[in-house]
């Protein structure tokens, strides 16, 4: 696979068959790059389940917060990362030795990890690196394509 760059055709099949997301790096705070995305992809009709041992219990958007994948009360299809490049490979390592396989692992805007990607196709995991699926949705269903807005930034 070439992450350096994706197709329209492999970024959409991701989006439109996924259904449940773990999204780790998950914050409460409003300001944050990740709540925003928690908040779009619920308000999108995906069931999301932030992940972050700090906040274990609580709830964020009405979503209990879980300490780590192998928490999760029940499996999901994509694993969203917002942690840094490194940390993202102990997430990878994390998820392969689930008793359950995501069919997705999708590593945030900046977050590159050749290594760990390998170790997940090599599972039969898809990956995707350095995207922000809130961008590709929006880009991909025209919600931000009009005016020249279609800019790859988060807002």
């Amino acid at each position: 696979m070439n992450h350096d760059a994706y197709s329209d055709a492999y970024i959409r099949s991701i989006l439109r068959t996924t259904k449940t997301i773990a999204l780790v790096g998950a914050s409460a705070n409003e300001a944050r790059t990740s709540y925003i995305v928690l908040k779009y992809l619920l308000a999108r009709g995906y069931r999301v389940f932030p992940i972050n041992p700090g906040l274990a219990g609580k709830d964020i958007l009405r979503q209990r917060v879980y300490g780590a994948l192998a928490d999760l009360p029940e499996p999901v299809d994509m694993i969203d990362v917002f942690r840094n490049s490194e940390a993202a490979g102990k997430v990878v390592d994390e998820a392969l030795v689930l008793p359950w396989t995501p069919k997705t692992i999708w590593m945030q805007l900046s977050v590159r990890n050749d290594e760990a990607a390998a170790r997940a196709e090599a599972k039969g995991v898809q990956v995707v690196m350095n995207r922000c699926p809130k961008i590709e949705w929006g880009r991909l269903s025209g919600e931000i394509s009009w005016g020249g807005i279609n800019s790859r930034i988060l807002s």
